[in-house]
């Protein structure tokens, strides 16, 4: 049975904790969770009590997945969709997060960072093809698939000024990256930065081909701020992949928890 082949298996965390102030990006609104109610505040009868919270998110706080429906250019979304026929203060009618079929599958992971010897990849640093190339070397794929680059940028996570880029921008996949991995056809991909972009230092999130190429232009799902040091670590290329966020009608994306199973 397939339980049986799986009670051995190594399953890795890949979603940072949600903590009010974590790191994420300045262009949504941020994560807050306050405790509603405390243990105390309401007792039953029977000496029984409650406590419960009220969380506040932006749907890209924390390791999330974006929606097809997340970015357009000049206008339109994947598949030539008008954004401004589609949207609304209900969110999107159509490409919205809760369309997106939880994954469950294969996952090849490119370690960039390994692949030129260090275990964090330089604050800025844009990866290319040629480094895709060299951290895919004895790796196959297959279109449906899923996709993670590794650039050991989850070490900064406990450094928030450092992981969003403020001091020296953020290493990620440039615009010749991005199509790279969109010629392989996967699913999605993922990285461990709160954009999956190349952030050139003092330059902010001023441009984003890496999501044009992807959402808008090939219809790949992105995850990012993925937490990526304990995958990395093992060295392995590939793996089961668990993907599935919550379907949250018409959104740009959700918060997830993806799950690596490993033998």
């Amino acid at each position: 049975m397939l339980w049986d082949s799986l009670r051995d298996a190594r399953v890795i965390d890949l979603a940072h904790p949600m903590r009010r102030g974590m790191p994420q990006s300045p262009n949504h609104p941020p994560f807050r969770m306050t405790l509603e109610r405390r243990h105390g505040d309401v007792v039953r009868a029977d000496g029984g009590s409650a406590a419960n919270e009220i969380i506040v998110t932006g749907a890209h706080a924390g390791t999330h997945i974006d929606a097809l429906a997340h970015v357009s250019h000049d206008g339109l979304l994947h598949g030539g969709r008008p954004a401004a026929d589609l949207q609304s203060h209900d969110g999107f009618r159509e490409l919205g997060i809760e369309t997106f079929t939880p994954y469950l599958g294969r996952v090849a992971v490119l370690d960039v960072a390994a692949a030129h010897g260090v275990e964090v990849l330089p604050a800025g640093y844009e990866v290319t093809p040629a480094d895709l190339d060299k951290a895919a070397a004895g790796v196959s794929f297959s279109p449906g698939e899923a996709i993670l680059v590794g650039t050991g940028w989850s070490r900064h996570w406990e450094d928030r000024d450092v992981f969003i880029g403020l001091t020296g921008g953020a290493p990620g996949p440039g615009a010749d990256a991005a199509r790279w991995l969109a010629a392989h056809r996967p699913r999605l991909v993922g990285a461990e930065t709160i954009a999956f972009e190349h952030i050139p230092a003092g330059r902010g999130h001023a441009v984003l081909p890496g999501h044009r190429i992807l959402l808008v232009e090939s219809g790949i799902h992105i995850i990012e701020t993925m937490r990526l040091t304990e995958l990395l670590d093992t060295g392995v290329r590939e793996a089961l992949l668990v993907v599935s966020p919550l379907p949250i009608a018409g959104a740009t994306g959700s918060p997830v928890r993806p799950l690596a199973v490993l033998p």
